[in-house]
């Protein structure tokens, strides 16, 4: 089978359970998965873990590794990018007094490789987001934590990162926001909602860096940007600058175009995700008088609010030699019988033209279990490139700390695992026989992988292979 231009899937269901509903989105990731929640007392029930006792002064060895010296830096380089004021983890982690409360639980979850979250087999791949500790560091923070949480010398600590206030990457040249709030009920579904925002760029430019910025993000189950080129005809007569939803709309055609487009995906956002920065020489592109699409796929937990999404970009200083593409190896033909434990899936296709591989975007619903990147050589033999365990409340990206070329006609293949069974704590239902669907009651298999091709290719004429036409754009 060819890697072909398959429509892609507007809407991108993320699996939450009913943690989701009840805590909103970005505390349901850390619940999930992080020791040090707001809910420790809950979590650390017969585990043995226990909060550092902070009405106690420290007892400084100068043998134990020390907060300002040993363990800051750590925090720095790998914690720090969450655990700050603003942002996703329910804690900050960036002064002394911030940190001791937590030694106990931040040892725990660094000792059961929970801190920081990566889901990447080890054995397959290097990336250049991979946050794991070594076992170094790791080291360094258990004797921390045993000595007394010591703080050290403060003279010690080295020179703090610097942070964009409210963005994870460097000041966007430009942030791009939904120009009328969306109301969000307090109970109840909400249907996917679409804000179309004109971008007025008079000239064309490449997007080098983004970064998507819910301002609810309790409330975000995901967040999805798409380029509308000005001679693109999709939701052309969708309300621009005003939130609406697929069934406002009159037209059964565009109704239809809501929940599926091939346009090119600016970028995506899920709990847990990384912000895109392209390395030098590689950018997205957006064509003057292109429009960006927002689509969202918000719920409920109790309390109603107002969303205004945000989106931050920075340009490249100079035209780049290569355009960053997002594909996608996507399995509609889902049916999972019920008490399955490891169910498989597969989908495969080669590339049309050369390319240079960067990053995975795998995504699955509640019911995922792994998921994995392979080439297939011409003699028979895999290759793996990735294998996630996956955790639905973590939507990671895994950016290949070396680009690979790949030639046309590479056979890529994804395959996916799903526990069906009643051992899987997340299945909603494990007597349903589960099919596709946008619901995290039903289940999805889309392998995202981002290609970089030469500035001059657009999507349209990387999929043009020999003998073969252009398809009309949507």
């Amino acid at each position: 089978m060819w890697l072909t231009l398959l429509p892609l899937k507007a809407g991108i269901e993320l699996g939450l359970s009913a943690l989701v509903k009840k805590f909103g989105t970005v505390f349901a990731a850390a619940l999930s998965v992080l020791a040090v929640c707001v809910l420790t007392s809950l979590l650390t029930m017969g585990a043995g873990w226990r909060m550092s006792d902070s009405a106690t002064a420290p007892h400084e060895k100068t043998s134990a590794p020390t907060f300002y010296k040993d363990v800051l830096p750590i925090l720095q380089n790998k914690c720090q990018s969450c655990h700050r004021s603003g942002e996703a983890a329910p804690m900050a982690l960036v002064t002394y007094e911030q940190t001791r409360p937590w030694a106990g639980q931040i040892a725990a979850a660094v000792e059961m490789k929970k801190m920081p979250p990566w889901f990447a087999d080890p054995r397959y791949g290097h990336f250049a987001n991979d946050p794991s500790l070594s076992g170094e560091q790791m080291a360094t923070i258990a004797a921390w934590e045993k000595a007394g949480a010591p703080a050290g010398n403060a003279r010690d600590a080295p020179t703090p990162p610097k942070w964009s206030e409210g963005w994870n990457i460097p000041a966007p040249d430009l942030v791009v926001t939904m120009p009328k709030p969306v109301t969000i009920p307090a109970r109840g579904e909400v249907e996917y909602t679409y804000e179309i925002v004109a971008t007025h760029f008079a000239e064309d430019r490449w997007v080098q860096m983004a970064e998507l910025r819910p301002s609810s993000a309790a409330h975000v189950h995901h967040a999805v940007v798409y380029i509308r080129p000005p001679d693109s005809p999709w939701l052309r007569h969708a309300p621009v600058g005003v939130p609406f939803t697929a069934s406002m709309l009159s037209d059964s055609e565009e109704r239809r175009q809501a929940h599926e487009t091939t346009s090119d995906l600016l970028l995506v956002y899920a709990p847990g995700s990384a912000p895109d920065l392209w390395a030098d020489g590689m950018a997205k592109f957006v064509p003057a008088g292109s429009d960006l699409v927002f689509q969202m796929h918000y719920t409920t937990n109790g309390l109603a609010a107002s969303d205004e999404t945000s989106v931050g970009l920075g340009f490249a200083k100079s035209a780049p030699k290569q355009r960053v593409i997002t594909l996608q190896l996507n399995n509609h033909a889902l049916l999972i019988p019920p008490g399955a434990e490891d169910f498989r899936v597969e989908v495969e296709g080669t590339l049309p033209n050369n390319a240079t591989l960067l990053s995975f975007f795998p995504h699955m619903h509640l019911r995922g279990k792994r998921f994995e990147y392979d080439i297939v050589h011409g003699d028979g033999s895999v290759e793996t490139l990735l294998r996630v365990n996956y955790h639905f409340h973590w939507q990671l990206s895994y950016k290949l700390a070396d680009a690979r070329e790949l030639k046309a006609g590479t056979r890529l293949r994804a395959v996916a695992w799903y526990d069906n069974s009643r051992n899987n704590p997340h299945n909603p239902d494990p007597e349903k026989m589960v099919t596709r669907g946008d619901q995290t009651s039903d289940e999805m298999m889309v392998g995202f992988f981002d290609v970089a091709v030469p500035a001059g290719m657009d999507k349209w004429q990387y999929f043009i292979r020999r003998g073969q036409e252009g398809g009309k754009k949507q």
